[in-house]
């Protein structure tokens, strides 16, 4: 199932004017704060009405403004996820779950509580109330009450905002799991570039009001042009790779590529299991021959694909390695030191360090 979005309206000064399909798997509404991303999903979820919209999940259509349809929130089978789980004090897990399933229509496919318990880990949980949850439990109870349902689509408006960094990387591998084991369409809501890059399969970049960037996370994130939205410190390029085995040596983790191998300390993963990445554009250094006695282990042979240069002294240089796309941040002067244009062949060099753990997840 996929849901097709297109919502025109205007608030004073600002106007919002957007079309896009959401594919299953999780879409990320990526922005600056004020440019619409909320407001985009609260229209789905039918607590916002545009001036002129369609909206269709599925063959159901939500919204069409010309035909005068608009389904009233509580016949959508939309699930919202906001930023607090918003649990009922005085149920159980259990009885919260349960509760989930009570709004699931009588003709829609029913959605078994185990499953949903097993993916989402709470099973220890299902008879505490949520006073004696963490808030990273809280909001798996929540994703899971959502699910329960039925939703034709899931919302989930900035669920991670309000958690510390231990409890956000608690639920990011449940996030995964969510976006990897469901047909759901989901709606993430994010300011966060790392949240992004590490869950969204297509991203809707969002400026004043209009789509600036949409389509694969890996397409888009890496895309020079693209940097200025994405901010400069957070632009980087998502890889997909494969766990060749651990060194235990000196605790490394192999990973296979397409342009090669890359080294990074030890991944908790068996050999074979397929990982995603994000690799920040500061960490990669350009050359334009093999690199010799150097500390870095990764190397991978890359050709430019395009250069973004800015008003400051920095330049952001789009590069293929093998079928992957990367980007670099680096000067202007060493962008004509090293003499790279579109078509010139070159190495991205990358220390095994560099990526964080946070930046690293299962597919």
């Amino acid at each position: 199932m996929s849901i097709d979005i297109a919502i025109r309206h205007t608030f004073g000064a600002f106007s919002l004017d957007v079309a896009f399909d959401a594919p299953p798997g999780i879409t990320a509404l990526f922005g600056r704060s004020g440019s619409g991303k909320t407001t985009i999903v609260n229209a789905v979820a039918g607590l916002f009405q545009p001036q002129t919209g369609r909206i269709v999940a599925g063959d159901a259509v939500l919204l069409d403004t010309e035909r005068g349809i608009a389904i009233a929130p509580h016949r959508r089978r939309v699930g919202y996820v906001f930023q607090e789980g918003r649990l009922f004090p005085h149920l159980t897990v259990r009885q919260n779950l349960a509760f989930g399933r009570w709004f699931a229509p009588a003709r829609a496919p029913r959605v078994e509580t185990g499953p949903i318990v097993a993916m989402l880990g709470i099973g220890h949980l299902l008879d505490r109330r949520p006073g004696r949850l963490s808030g990273g439990e809280k909001q798996r109870v929540a994703i899971g009450r959502a699910l329960l349902s039925s939703p034709r689509v899931l919302l989930m408006d900035e669920p991670l905002a309000a958690l510390d960094e231990v409890r956000k990387n608690e639920i990011l591998p449940y996030l995964e799991r969510l976006r990897d084991h469901t047909d759901v369409p989901i709606l993430y809501v994010s300011h966060s570039l790392a949240e992004v890059a590490r869950l969204a399969t297509t991203v809707i970049a969002l400026d004043h009001g209009r789509i600036v960037r949409a389509g694969p996370a890996g397409a888009v994130l890496s895309d020079p042009d693209a940097v200025p939205l994405l901010g400069v410190r957070d632009a980087g390029a998502v890889l997909t790779a494969r766990i060749v085995g651990h060194h235990a040596a000196d605790g490394l983790t192999e990973l296979a590529v397409s342009a090669g191998h890359l080294f990074l300390p030890r991944i908790d993963a068996a050999p074979g299991a397929p990982i995603r990445l994000r690799i920040e554009a500061q960490d990669i250094i350009l050359a334009r021959s093999a690199p010799e006695g150097i500390s870095a282990l990764n190397v991978l042979p890359a050709t430019v694909t395009a250069i973004h240069v800015g008003e400051g002294p920095g330049a952001a240089v789009g590069l293929l390695a093998g079928e992957d796309r990367l980007l670099a941040r680096v000067t202007r002067r060493s962008v004509a030191a090293l003499g790279l244009t579109p078509g010139a062949p070159c190495y991205a060099i990358l220390k095994a360090t560099s990526v964080s753990r946070q930046d690293i997840g299962l597919l």
